[in-house]
C-alpha cells in the first residue's frame, strides 16, 4: 500500500476542495498504475510537498534510482515537464518520463535529505542559487507557457480594488502597493521571453549525483529574469542582507533596473494574493524589501560591500 501523508491530505482539502480529496483518494491506484507501467519498485517512504506525492523508486530492469511524482495538473504544474525538457538537466532535475493525461512524472533521483537550506553559510548558499539561476534563464521559454505580460496586466487591473481593501490611502502598505504598481507599468510593455522557474528558493534546490546541486519543482512561465529574485531575497530574511543579495542575483540575471521593477512586481503579486485572501495588509518583510529597493533606485544604488 502507498502511504499518503496526512499533511498532504490536509493541504489538498484546503487548497483544492473536493478535487483535492478525490486526488488523494486516487493516489494509491495512480501510484500502482505507474509503478507497473514504467517498471518501478518503491525503495523508501513517501515524500510530499504542498501539492504533490513523491515516491522514491528504482527501475526494476537496471536499478536506476528515480522519483515518481504525482500532482493535480493545473495552470502552474502543467508547465513543469515542458520546462524540465527545455532545461534538459542543465541546472535542473532531469525528466525521465511523463504522462500528459495525469501529469505524473518520473524524475532523476536527488538527495531530498540535502536541500540547499542545509548549507549554513547564507552567502555560500545564495551563491549556489545565483549560479543555477544564471544558467536557467539563458533558455528561451517554449511556446504554451504562462506569460509574465499577461500576469502583469492582470495584476495592474486588480490594484484599484486592492487599494479599496486597504482602506486608507496614507498607509505604508497602500503607498508600497502604488509604488510597486507604478514600477510594473514601466516595464510591462517588455515582459521578457526567458524560461523562468518562478519558485526558486533554497528549499527547491537539492544535492545530486550528476551535479552538486539541481533545481526542482518549477512553476514555469515566460518572462523577465528579474521576476525570479524575490524568493531568494526572502530566504532567511534579514533587511541588512537585501542589497548584497540583490547585487549577487542581478549579476546572474543582467539588467539591474529591470530587476528592481520586476522584483517590486513580485511584491505586488504576493500583496494582491494576501489581500484577496482576507489579510488586513501586506507582508511586513516584503514591504521592507520593496522600500529598500525603491530607496536604492532613488539614490542611484551604490553597490553593497
Amino acid at each position: 500500500m502507498i502511504h499518503v501523508p496526512e499533511e498532504l491530505v490536509r493541504s489538498q482539502a484546503k487548497y483544492n476542495g473536493e478535487a483535492g480529496r478525490a486526488f488523494v483518494a486516487g493516489l494509491p491506484g495512480l501510484a500502482e498504475e505507474f509503478l507497473g507501467r514504467w517498471g518501478l519498485r518503491v525503495t523508501g517512504p513517501s515524500l510530499h510537498g504542498v501539492a504533490s506525492l513523491v515516491l522514491p523508486v528504482e527501475r526494476v530492469a537496471d536499478g536506476t534510482p528515480a522519483a515518481l511524482k504525482m500532482q493535480i495538473p493545473d495552470h502552474e504544474t502543467e508547465g513543469e515537464p515542458v520546462a524540465l525538457r527545455a532545461w534538459d538537466g542543465a541546472g535542473a532535475v532531469r525528466l525521465l518520463d511523463h504522462d500528459p493525461a495525469t501529469g505524473t512524472m518520473l524524475l532523476e533521483r536527488l538527495d531530498e535529505a540535502r536541500p540547499l537550506t542545509s548549507v549554513a553559510d547564507t552567502r555560500a548558499a545564495l551563491g549556489v542559487a545565483a549560479g543555477l539561476l544564471a544558467r536557467l534563464v539563458t533558455v528561451p521559454a517554449p511556446e504554451g507557457l504562462r506569460r509574465l505580460g499577461d500576469i502583469a496586466a492582470g495584476m495592474l487591473d486588480r490594484v484599484p480594488d486592492a487599494l479599496v481593501r486597504l482602506g486608507a490611502e496614507d498607509t505604508e502598505d497602500a503607498a508600497v502597493l502604488r509604488d510597486c504598481a507604478a514600477a510594473v507599468r514601466e516595464v510591462a510593455g517588455e515582459p521578457g521571453d526567458r524560461l523562468l522557474h518562478w519558485d526558486l528558493h533554497l528549499g527547491n534546490v537539492l544535492a545530486g549525483a550528476r551535479e552538486p546541486w539541481l533545481v526542482i519543482d518549477p512553476k514555469p512561465l515566460a518572462g523577465d529574469p528579474g521576476f525570479e529574485l524575490l524568493p531568494l531575497l526572502m530566504d532567511r530574511f534579514d533587511p541588512d542582507d537585501v542589497l548584497w543579495r540583490f547585487d549577487l542575483l542581478t549579476e546572474a540575471v543582467g539588467d539591474r533596473g529591470r530587476a528592481v521593477a520586476w522584483t517590486l512586481g513580485r511584491v505586488l503579486q504576493n500583496g494582491l494574493w494576501e489581500l484577496a485572501e482576507g489579510e488586513p495588509g501586506l507582508d511586513e518583510a516584503q514591504v521592507a524589501v520593496a522600500r529598500i529597493l525603491l530607496d536604492g533606485r532613488a539614490g542611484g544604488f551604490r553597490r553593497s560591500p
